[in-house]
């Protein structure tokens, strides 16, 4: 005689209840394990080498110096954007013009601009007076004259920088603000033609409020690198944060410690751009859903997973 075993819901009347098991991820552990040592090999190593001289770091971390510096490096960063960023829009709004001409300079400006190193034309801006011993203003092809000054007066140390920079980030922004204009449906410019609305009209009010989503973030990143590359100022003598500290090192012969200190002072200023950027993209963000907001906070926080799939 053989003795049928009865399915488990048959005994019990029920099937069996369903337990939902995590799935583990020992690669994520190992790999945060490996990470810390690391980290804390590397922090170990700089803490406990003398080499660093944290003394001498410590010493000038607030001098009077270093901390003028700063503050001509932020307002230099301040200008240099503001002339940036308005040079920018001008010159979107000229390529997206129908006429050949005016949109031809712009592509030409910002393929210039673009085209050659930042460094090569600060040096250009600090060297113009060898070129031009006047500057003159008034009727072209031999017209009379309206205003008239000396370069060297006109084109000043704080000129030539902020020219540098200022014209070159133009180029970069008029190709972000272009990129952000594109973004736009183009149903929205045609009913406000429809509505008789003026081109300038349409872009002060319909196309640019809508562009801002696609305009902000790499603006802020524009932002940043721009503060980073003050440090270029120090090859035409300009005194921002990194001639500040070459002057010191330059006097003390500690190099090391002065790099340290330059570099804390431009991670703390990035940091405070980079919360300022986080809190303008979440303004003009506010139509995204909820899960484009919470991606948007992961990424700034740094602990997101981009939407990959797991490991």
């Amino acid at each position: 005689m053989s003795v049928t075993e009865q399915p488990p819901e048959e005994r019990t009347g029920r099937p069996d209840e369903i337990k939902a098991v995590p799935v583990r991820h020992p690669g994520r552990w190992v790999g945060a394990a490996v990470v810390l040592v690391i980290a804390a090999s590397l922090i170990r190593s700089a803490v406990t080498n003398p080499n660093f001289q944290w003394s001498v770091v410590k010493q000038y971390l607030f001098d009077s110096r270093i901390i003028t510096g700063a503050e001509h490096t932020l307002l230099m960063t301040v200008l240099a954007m503001i002339i940036g960023v308005t040079l920018g829009i001008v010159l979107a709004v000229m390529r997206q013009s129908p006429n050949p001409i005016v949109s031809g300079a712009s592509w030409l400006y910002i393929w210039f601009f673009r085209g050659t190193p930042l460094l090569v034309q600060l040096i250009f801006w600090y060297a113009f007076a060898s070129l031009y011993k006047q500057i003159t203003i008034g009727v072209p092809f031999g017209g009379p004259a309206l205003l008239s000054g000396d370069t060297n007066s006109i084109i000043t140390l704080f000129m030539a920088a902020l020219l540098g920079l200022g014209l070159n980030e133009g180029a970069y922004m008029a190709e972000i603000v272009r990129a952000g204009f594109l973004s736009v449906p183009e149903g929205q410019t045609e009913a406000a033609q429809s509505l008789g609305m003026s081109r300038i009209k349409i872009m002060r009010l319909v196309v640019l409020p809508q562009a801002m989503r696609v305009i902000i973030p790499p603006t802020g990143n524009e932002t940043i690198s721009m503060l980073k590359n003050t440090s270029l100022l120090s090859v035409i003598t300009y005194v921002e944060l990194t001639f500040a500290a070459e002057q010191i090192y330059a006097a003390q012969f500690n190099e090391v410690p002065l790099l340290i200190v330059i570099s804390v002072w431009y991670l703390a200023m990035t940091s405070v751009l980079y919360v300022g950027q986080y809190f303008i993209e979440r303004h003009y963000g506010r139509g995204f859903s909820r899960a484009q907001r919470a991606t948007m906070k992961e990424r700034w926080l740094g602990f997101g997973h981009g939407g990959g799939a797991n490991p």
